[in-house]
């Protein structure tokens, strides 16, 4: 089964970083695929991505607008690199294609 992870995070730290993971976790709920997503926002780390988490995980959707914190524990998980944006605008995408090439 697969198993999505995101950490999202704007330079803003407010609404963005939030909205891009709304948009992910309900992308992966549309296609029925299990997800957990980190946010690095103004307040610090909320809903963090346990050792746990990372055990079977399929990919990890990473937002790039800023540098993401304690990125090393994803090694050796496939990484999707996008912006805040278009984690926001093109979720289903992303998640579509994910599933596509490691389905």
């Amino acid at each position: 089964m697969m198993k999505i992870l995101a950490v999202t995070a704007c330079p803003s730290g407010v609404a963005h970083t939030y909205m891009a993971a709304e948009a992910i976790d309900d992308a992966c709920k549309r296609v029925g695929i299990p997800c957990k997503v980190e946010t690095q926002g103004s307040i610090g780390i909320e809903n963090e991505i346990t050792p746990a988490d990372l055990e079977g995980a399929t990919a990890v959707i990473l937002t790039n607008d800023m540098p993401i914190k304690h990125v090393d524990r994803f090694e050796g998980i496939p990484k999707v690199k996008v912006g805040v944006g278009a984690a926001i605008k093109q979720a289903d995408a992303i998640v579509t294609k994910i599933v596509e090439k490691l389905g």
